[in-house]
């Protein structure tokens, strides 16, 4: 086991060096939850609800409400706190055991003695036994004073905290008054009778864990279950606030101009296809223009081939987008052909 703490029990003049560690544990199994449809995790997020941003604990900071004010408290303000110190379990009182009332009882932890020597540790243990008596100290722990007892566990000591006064709460019932006769008190003594008998905690079980353990067995038999790294999935990167994330200007602008610069890279390429494929349909209808004078070029382009016209026609859209510059020039050099020709005549 890993100790959570060490220090020194003191009462008097009498310093007992200890080593603290946790004396329970849940035997509970333990849940996450998932989504329903594709079995990934749920995370929680530490969001912000005024600026909607998922905060990291560097910046997270306590505070109190009252009601109408929260005041803010910084880890400055808290360290400077004065509290006592962390390193000892003050014995202010040895008392009854029967005084100690078991509502108040709340963690219980194990001290080992450290040091050569364990003799104050074991006399203080006896002494306590012995007297019947159990100590009430106070003690620090993970920055708050903690109020607490010292009692014997078998050969051991064993600290445990208390719930301070205040933490009890009022109640304002009580059970009415009821006349019980002598004869219903001695058959409620014999039925206790009949039950009575030493505790033994190992021969009870928790029959609903048992059960549960024995489902979550079942379902991994018949193979149910499913791998738990796809329960994870894949780390996204923020696109947009829509998916909870707050994305900076500079990224949003650097993603816009990639994914615009690769649909222009797309479509050049596409178009220089184009491009090559529509001036070698167009390089037999030149051989015809260029063997016949300007005149019969003329003439054949207001007549027009159905091989040209249909040329044509299927670059239309070509043309808007400015990719069938060659035919653009063929028609400019058939107009000034044209006139050419008037002129002469």
């Amino acid at each position: 086991m890993r100790a959570i703490w060490s220090g020194e029990i003191t009462f008097g003049l009498v310093n007992v060096p200890v080593k603290l560690y946790g004396a329970t544990r849940s035997h509970d199994l333990s849940f996450h939850q998932v989504h329903d449809d594709d079995h990934g995790r749920i995370r929680y997020e530490r969001r912000c609800e005024v600026c909607g941003r998922e905060i990291d604990y560097e910046h997270i900071e306590k505070a109190y409400d009252d009601g109408d004010k929260t005041v803010v408290l910084t880890d400055e303000e808290l360290e400077a706190l004065p509290v006592e110190d962390d390193d000892e379990i003050d014995v202010v009182q040895f008392v009854p055991d029967e005084q100690i009332d078991p509502v108040l009882l709340g963690t219980s932890y194990f001290l080992e003695p450290v040091g050569r020597s364990a003799k104050a540790y074991v006399l203080l243990r006896r002494t306590l036994e012995d007297t019947e008596r159990t100590a009430i100290v106070t003690f620090t722990l993970r920055t708050k004073t903690r109020l607490g007892i010292l009692r014997v566990h078998g050969d051991l000591l064993a600290l445990q905290t208390l719930r301070w006064p205040k933490d009890l709460r009022e109640v304002d019932f009580a059970p009415a008054k009821s006349k019980i006769s002598a004869k219903e008190r001695d058959m409620s003594a014999a039925l206790v009778e009949q039950f009575s008998g030493d505790f033994e905690p190992e021969q009870f079980t928790d029959e609903y864990q048992a059960q549960l353990r024995e489902l979550v067995d079942a379902k991994l038999e018949e193979g149910e279950g499913v791998d738990t790294d796809e329960t994870f999935g894949q780390e996204r990167a923020p696109t947009s606030e829509q998916d909870g994330k707050v994305i900076s200007l500079m990224d949003a602008l650097e993603r816009s101009v990639t994914t615009r610069r690769g649909a222009a890279e797309s479509s050049t390429k596409t178009s220089g296809s184009r491009q090559e494929s529509g001036s070698s349909t167009k390089s037999g209808s030149g051989t015809k223009s260029e063997s016949g004078t300007r005149k019969r070029s003329g003439s054949g382009q207001k007549s027009g081939s159905s091989e040209d016209s249909g040329s044509r026609k299927k670059s239309g859209s070509r043309k808007k987008s400015g990719t069938s510059s060659t035919s653009g020039s063929s028609r400019k050099s058939s107009t000034s052909s044209k006139k050419s020709g008037k002129k002469s005549a």
